[in-house]
C-alpha cells in the first residue's frame, strides 16, 4: 500500500479511537497519562540520534534502542494482559530486533501506543474493582494502572539518562529552559 494511503488509514483509525475514548472515568485519567508518556518518548527517541541507538552504558544493560523497544513490546503484552490480543502476525522477538533502526523503532512504538489505547477504550468503567495479575502483582483493574505507570516512568528516567549521558537535552528540558529564557512581558501602564 503506498505510504499516504497507510498513512491516511492510520489516521482515520486514530480518529476513530480518539471519538470512541472515554470523558471521564479511571479510563480517561490513565488515557491521559498514557499521551503523557507517549508523547516523552517519542520525542526523546525522535531527539536521540540514529548512531547512539546502540549505544549501551554497559553490558548486559538494555541499549537506548532497546529501551524504546521494550516499552514498544511492553504496550502489545499489557493490552494482551487486559484483554486485546496483539495483532495478527505480531513477532515480540522481531520488535526487540528493530532497535538499532531508529525509523522503524519510532513507527512501532507509535503503532504500540496506538494499539495500547485502543485496548484501554475497550475496558469496561464497571471493572475497574475487578482482580487483575501485572507484572506477576495481584492488584485490580485500576491498581494496575497505577503499576503500569511506574513501568513507564522507570525507563523513561532510564531514558532520558541515558540521552543525557549521549550529549542530547530531553525535548521537555529543552522547551523548559527556553521558555525561561524568554523576557517577561512587561505590564502595559
Amino acid at each position: 500500500m503506498p505510504r499516504g494511503q497507510a498513512q491516511d488509514k492510520a489516521d482515520h483509525k486514530a480518529a476513530a479511537v480518539a471519538a470512541a475514548a472515554p470523558p471521564s472515568g479511571f479510563r480517561a485519567e490513565f488515557l491521559e497519562e498514557i499521551a503523557y508518556y507517549e508523547q516523552r518518548y517519542t520525542r526523546l527517541a525522535e531527539a536521540m540520534p540514529a548512531e547512539k541507538y546502540a549505544w549501551r552504558p554497559a553490558e548486559g544493560v538494555r541499549s537506548v534502542g532497546e529501551v524504546f523497544t521494550h516499552i514498544t513490546a511492553a504496550n502489545y503484552g499489557i493490552a494482551r494482559a487486559l484483554g486485546t490480543a496483539p495483532p495478527a502476525g505480531l513477532d515480540f522477538k522481531a520488535i526487540i530486533g528493530l532497535s538499532g533502526d531508529k525509523p522503524r523503532v519510532l513507527q512501532a512504538m507509535k503503532d504500540s501506543f496506538a494499539h495500547f489505547r485502543g485496548a484501554i477504550i475497550a475496558l469496561n468503567e464497571a471493572d475497574a474493582d475487578k482482580p487483575q495479575k501485572m507484572f506477576n502483582r495481584s492488584t485490580t483493574l485500576r491498581g494496575s494502572f497505577i503499576v503500569i505507570t511506574g513501568h513507564f516512568g522507570e525507563h523513561l528516567g532510564q531514558s532520558i539518562a541515558y540521552a543525557r549521558v549521549n550529549g542530547v537535552v530531553p525535548p521537555r528540558t529543552e522547551e523548559s529552559q527556553q521558555q525561561q529564557q524568554k523576557p517577561a512581558d512587561k505590564p502595559k501602564p
